[in-house]
């Protein structure tokens, strides 16, 4: 059974806010690859929600499976929060909090080591370092030096929250240098891979899995 995802028609998003796109789509179909059977989320959370899209997808897959979770999606713009909420609202998803915050920073003293499916799309796209201050649409996909700039800030906060059964799944480009990634991970011993890849207009997406080493072994991953 494929579980059942947003409809990107309902999906709401503005001249402020990144609408679903090829990455996005990625991204839930790596989500859908999950053996939801036999994993039993207690915690989700998407950090960077844009329009909703993906954290909507995931609400509608852990009710096709009868699966109840805390759900949470979290973005540093406004205008992102309110198109997720009006997204939800649209497929009548209730039930996702949603918080304003940069990346996990704020989230770390709640859910240390409690977040089971951790969420990340983040602005991958090499950049001049200078697009990284801008506040409009280009914050979502500016990522400076190797589009890495906002990816490693977020690395090292990975370990404080992801639970010991927990996943994470997060979007790359070939310009990221995903092993590299991987290894920055490995360091605080999370392994992980690439689970999907696809050419998408100028990128090549890679989606990687993470979870943490020697706890469960990799539990519904593919």
């Amino acid at each position: 059974m494929k579980p059942s995802v947003a409809d990107v028609r309902l999906t709401s998003y503005n001249k402020d806010v990144y609408e679903p796109s090829d990455d996005s789509f990625a991204l839930v179909d790596a989500l859908q690859q999950h053996d939801w059977t036999s994993f039993s989320p207690d915690v989700c959370l998407e950090v960077g929600c844009g329009s909703g899209y993906v954290i909507c997808s995931v609400a509608k897959m852990l009710s096709q499976h009868g699966l109840r979770a805390q759900v949470l999606a979290s973005d540093i713009s406004s205008a992102a929060l309110e198109a997720t909420q009006e997204t939800l609202v649209a497929h009548g998803v209730a039930d996702v909090e949603l918080i304003q915050g940069d990346l996990l920073k704020p989230l770390i003293p709640r859910f240390q080591h409690q977040v089971d499916l951790l969420i990340f799309n983040p602005p991958y796209v090499p950049t001049p370092d200078d697009e990284l201050t801008r506040t409009d649409i280009a914050r979502a996909w500016a990522g400076g030096n190797r589009g890495r700039a906002i990816i490693d800030k977020f690395l090292p906060q990975v370990k404080e929250v992801l639970s010991p059964r927990g996943f994470m799944y997060m979007v790359t480009v070939t310009d990221n240098r995903p092993e590299d990634i991987l290894q920055l991970l490995s360091n605080d011993d999370i392994e992980g891979k690439v689970i999907l890849e696809r050419a998408a207009d100028e990128e090549a997406l890679r989606i990687l899995c993470c979870w943490r080493r020697h706890e469960r072994d990799a539990e519904g991953h593919h």
